[in-house]
């Protein structure tokens, strides 16, 4: 023990600290880069949405199907230690590669701004992908493990607060990176042509994971290190096998019964594996129903983002754009994670109640449970605000005047009379066969005309009028709020020629006479646009400003002429109101996963680390990354195979798929005995030297028995 005091701080060996900090820059550079990827598929590869999600969602289940070549790696060949080190430098080749293929003049030739030999982009950002996620996934198993290898024992209670902070780290990095690279991304650059700036947002992640390996290898000297002992998953795999097979064969009343399955396997192999391989077996079977807390607390990104959007992000005098609500979780967790370990497990245990790890998932699984039942509610009150769009066989309809009459226009069983420059309340809902006729009239001159016209049902559609018989109908191509929170504008030109308007880098070119132009969508704030036409007198100013835009509004905006002094002038008809429901109003929902994940996450990686035999700490703490892998595959699934008509049903159905996997968990963790591997090996030790093995066997001697006793 001397020899770790001398090299200790705060009771933690100094080893520690160069660990935690190389994770902290890994994960900087993992999620930092991971953040910038839909955009980089989209804007610069020029992929659709659903290539860049499918590919995205690929990478991500990838890089938790990695550990399990990372942990065989470790455990077998090279040991922690140098895995953790070959496998950073493949993954910082990775970073770069991927930052290079961003450089768009590596193949602009023409100097036009766009890339011309796009395919060798995208082969060069997959070859990074594929490096990535073979460098993040295979040192993931081993770098928590070799930071638990660093104690010695006797030293459970600072093991335990290490993985705490470990994951602290973890989420601090993450916080950083999802901060800044965004930052990064809208800088401009480019030798010839100004453009957003990939390959810096790209390059920085890849330097921090240059100065993660440096950091790792600076400390090399201090680390506890220890041989890889063969090819131990084929052993387990081989072991379980010939067990089977064994028990298969002598399946007759003639022979005995053996107190465990595993015992089948005692003719071949020796009793030190089985009982290693039966602590191994019995933790894999407790991650059978963890995947499902990973398939609800994953849908932050994508779920919870999207319900963020049909919210308004004004939160006092700040405005929170929908896809920044995600940090929420990460402040959150390096707020929680050092009051849970401080203030809230010491209270528990001065209670005299005896807070397990198993009991702790146990209630992280509820409580992430319990999370999705607020989503829910709030999606009701969502819900309450959202406009109705028209359903099968419905069309809805609305009258906007862009006369200087009153209109009167008869629908049937509806007759509305509409003023000059105004427009109807609300869309008025029919059924496509009971449009019979519309006709307009304007009171003071005779006749009436009718609306002739093939409504489309499932639409919306505005009715333009502005004289006794000048009129267009219009299909207003919205059937839903605006995506991503932003807001939908229009304009209606009563101007005799045809105009482009200018707004916000937006472009609406030849909008027509007495007619409207499509939508374009634009993120909250006040808006400045031009408005290019001859039609207007020479001293009057052609530039104008929008209302404050909030979030998933969408508005018509109607240009005319002035007739006192022929100007132009601008008026805004709203045609689907903004968002109501405040996105503060998902705190709740975030605060009750986070500590989901607090009580469940870090205790999870601490009890696979401490019921596995030392030369198996790898494989469980794959088998545990695995089960986060199979949780991304769920939502997949469920999200493809369950189509709700309401957001809440397919939040209440996770939630209680949760809770019904949460009590069964429960259940066997009942019968879950905690086992103490380094007493078992050290009984095991002990056998041998009394038969006298031990110079037969050599691990016995490389093997410091302190690392068993971990």
């Amino acid at each position: 023990m001397g020899m770790s005091k001398s090299r200790g701080c705060f009771g933690y060996p100094l080893s520690i600290f160069f660990i935690v900090v190389n994770e902290f820059c890994e994960r900087f550079s993992y999620y930092g880069m991971r953040a910038l990827l839909v955009l980089y598929f989209r804007n610069f590869l020029g992929w659709d949405d659903d290539l860049s999600t499918a590919i995205y969602h690929t990478f991500v289940a990838l890089c938790y199907l990695t550990p399990i070549l990372g942990a065989l790696i470790a455990d077998s060949w090279l040991g922690k230690f140098k895995t953790i080190v070959s496998l950073s430098i493949v993954y910082t080749i990775g970073q770069a590669v991927i930052s290079v293929s961003s450089i768009n003049d590596l193949t602009d030739h023409d100097h036009d701004g766009n890339p011309n030999n796009l395919p060798l982009h995208v082969a060069l950002s997959m070859i990074g992908l594929a490096l990535i996620a073979l460098g993040t996934g295979g040192i993931k198993p081993c770098v928590s493990a070799f930071g638990g290898d660093q104690f010695e024992e006797g030293q459970e209670k600072q093991r335990n607060r290490f993985f705490s902070i470990f994951y602290l780290a973890i989420n601090a990095g993450s916080l950083l990176s999802t901060i800044i690279t965004p930052i990064l991304r809208v800088q401009q650059c480019g030798i010839h042509s100004q453009q957003a700036c990939y390959p810096l947002a790209f390059g920085v992640p890849a330097a921090l994971m240059a100065v993660a390996l440096i950091v790792f290898v600076l400390g090399s000297g201090m680390y506890k290190k220890f041989q890889p002992q063969g090819n131990i998953m084929g052993k387990v795999a081989k072991c379980i096998g010939f067990a089977i097979k064994n028990r298969f064969r002598h399946r007759s009343k003639a022979f005995p019964k053996r107190e465990h399955w595993l015992d089948w396997a005692k003719e071949k192999y020796d009793e030190r594996l089985i009982s290693q391989i039966k602590m191994v077996t019995k933790v894999m079977f407790l991650y059978i129903p963890l995947p499902m807390f990973w398939a609800l607390f994953d849908q932050q990104g994508s779920r919870w983002t999207l319900q963020a959007t049909t919210m308004t992000g004004k939160i006092g005098t700040i405005e929170i754009q929908p896809d920044q609500m995600q940090t929420v979780n990460a402040i959150l967790i390096v707020i929680m994670v050092p009051i849970v370990d401080a203030v809230v497990y010491p209270l528990i245990a001065k209670c005299g109640f005896n807070f397990t790890s198993l009991k702790k998932m146990t209630v992280g699984m509820f409580l992430a449970s319990m999370a999705f039942v607020v989503a829910a509610i709030v999606q009701v009150e969502i819900d309450k605000t959202l406009p109705v769009f028209p359903s099968g066989n419905q069309v809805q309809i609305k009258v906007l005047n862009i006369g200087n009459n009153d209109m009167a226009v008869y629908f049937p069983g509806k007759n509305v009379t509409v003023a000059q420059m105004s427009q109807t309340d609300t869309f008025m809902t029919f059924d496509v066969d009971q449009l019979t006729s519309i006709n307009v009239s304007s009171p003071g001159s005779p006749g009436v005309t009718t609306v002739a016209h093939e409504f489309e049902p499932g639409h919306r559609h505005t009715l333009l009028v502005w004289g006794p018989n000048l009129y267009r109908v219009v299909k207003d191509g919205l059937n839903q709020k605006p995506e991503k929170g932003e807001n939908g504008i229009r304009f209606v030109s009563t101007l005799n020629e045809m105009i482009t308007i200018k707004m916000s880098g937006k472009v609406y070119e030849n909008v027509t006479s007495h007619s409207a132009s499509n939508y374009q969508f634009f993120p909250s704030g006040q808006k400045d646009y031009t408005i290019n036409t001859t039609e207007i007198a020479p001293n009057c100013s052609s530039a104008f400003k929008s209302s404050n835009l909030d979030f998933g509004s969408a508005y018509t905006y109607v240009i005319r002429s002035r007739a006192s002094d022929g100007c132009l002038e601008v008026k805004e008809f709203e045609d689907i109101p903004p968002n109501t429901v405040n996105m503060a109003l998902q705190i709740p929902q975030y605060f009750l996963l986070t500590c989901g994940e607090v009580v469940f996450s870090v205790t999870g990686l601490e009890f696979s680390y401490s019921q596995a035999p030392s030369n198996m700490k790898s494989v469980l703490q794959a088998g545990w990354l695995l089960t986060v892998a199979i949780g991304n595959i769920i939502v997949l699934i469920v999200a493809e195979a369950g189509h709700f008509e309401k957001q809440w049903a397919e939040y209440v159905l996770f939630a209680s798929l949760l809770l019904v996997v949460c009590i069964i968990f429960a259940i066997m963790a009942r019968f879950y005995t905690y086992v103490n591997p380094a007493e078992i090996e050290a009984q095991f030790d002990e056998d041998e030297k009394k038969k006298g093995v031990g110079k037969e066997n050599p691990y016995s001697s490389l093997e410091p028995v302190s690392q068993t006793n971990m």
